[in-house]
């Protein structure tokens, strides 16, 4: 197995001619400075047509620039035989449907049974050795399209479409009652509960938050919602949700109470069908940072979701 990860190739235009190599790889590449650094340190790390330079020579046209980063491996996440649904992988990126109940990365008192023990195994078994790099986190009850990076520039460029808002994440969730309107948006300032931390709170000084929502289909019993995050404030979908006045199936942390005792009754038992909070990244979409594609990746209705729509279409539960 090579030293380094497969080039990542960059050839230089006609109306590039003359510009510092600094430039291209800061501005062209988009290549932060900080991996720069890195890869100024290795010894193959920045070749112009195959030779090592310095990045203060100029480029002509038809140059080929290559940088080629140092393989790592996660020698801190224990390999463990975890099934996972893989959507797409290649070199530089792997998309999985992550399934509800599992974590994604080691925590305090969760150093195994997550998904990076998982897929770090899944590539030890292949020959392959990379860093585990979540490029986004989904929480442990919550299934769907969950990104990963396997080096860090394809995870800077990731991460930067995130910030800039061209990265396309939708959500599906099944909730008690309707929202009042088809379609709208939920801007709520988000912060944590000053009585609960680890909960959540729409507040007027907490920090801005944007949940884009469509009704999908509606029940007498509850709704299924199209979701889309303009910003990602943890527990996000649900906190807004909650606020008005539609929680999710199966949240045992955020709950709207009825105002009518008999609809309070029918929110637990449906609650009591659902062993999570009933949320599913269905669908993200981002420019592939080496091939510049567009790519769309989609999630099915896990099964437990599909039992509760089933129910809901039924109008109502025993």
């Amino acid at each position: 197995m090579s030293l380094y990860y497969e080039p990542i190739v960059y050839m230089i235009s006609p109306e590039e001619e003359g510009m510092l190599l600094k430039t291209i790889l800061q501005k062209r590449m988009n290549i932060s400075r900080k991996l720069i650094s890195r890869l100024k340190l290795t010894e193959q790390g920045i070749m112009l047509n195959g030779i090592r330079v310095y990045i203060s020579v100029k480029v002509k046209a038809g140059d080929r620039v290559e940088i080629r980063m140092e393989r790592e491996s996660s020698d801190d996440i224990l390999p463990e035989p975890i099934p996972f649904d893989i959507l797409y992988e290649d070199e530089h990126l792997l998309v999985v449907n992550k399934a509800a109940g599992i974590i994604v990365h080691p925590t305090h008192g969760h150093y195994t049974g997550t998904l990076a023990n998982g897929v770090v195994h899944y590539w030890q078994a292949k020959g392959e050795k990379f860093r585990f790099r979540p490029v986004h986190r989904l929480d442990q009850e919550t299934s769907g399209v969950l990104v990963v990076a396997k080096n860090p520039y394809v995870h800077q460029h990731i991460s930067e479409q995130m910030i800039a808002g061209t990265v396309d994440k939708r959500y599906t969730a099944l909730v008690h009652g309707r929202p009042e309107q088809q379609e709208g948006r939920v801007d709520g300032p988000i912060d944590r509960n000053p009585d609960h931390p680890h909960v959540r709170m729409v507040t007027p000084d907490g920090y801005p938050a944007l949940t884009l929502y469509k009704l999908e289909e509606a029940w007498s019993e509850g709704s299924r919602i199209g979701l889309k995050l303009e910003s990602g404030r943890t527990h996000q979908i649900r906190v807004h949700m909650t606020y008005i006045g539609c929680p999710l199936i199966g949240d045992k942390m955020y709950r709207a109470i009825p105002d009518e005792a008999a609809h309070q009754e029918r929110y637990e038992q449906l609650d009591a069908r659902m062993s999570r909070q009933a949320l599913h990244a269905s669908e993200l979409s981002l420019m592939h940072p080496v091939t510049g594609e567009r790519l769309t990746f989609y999630a099915p209705l896990p099964d437990d979701m599909a039992q509760m729509q089933r129910l809901l279409r039924t109008q109502g539960c025993t």
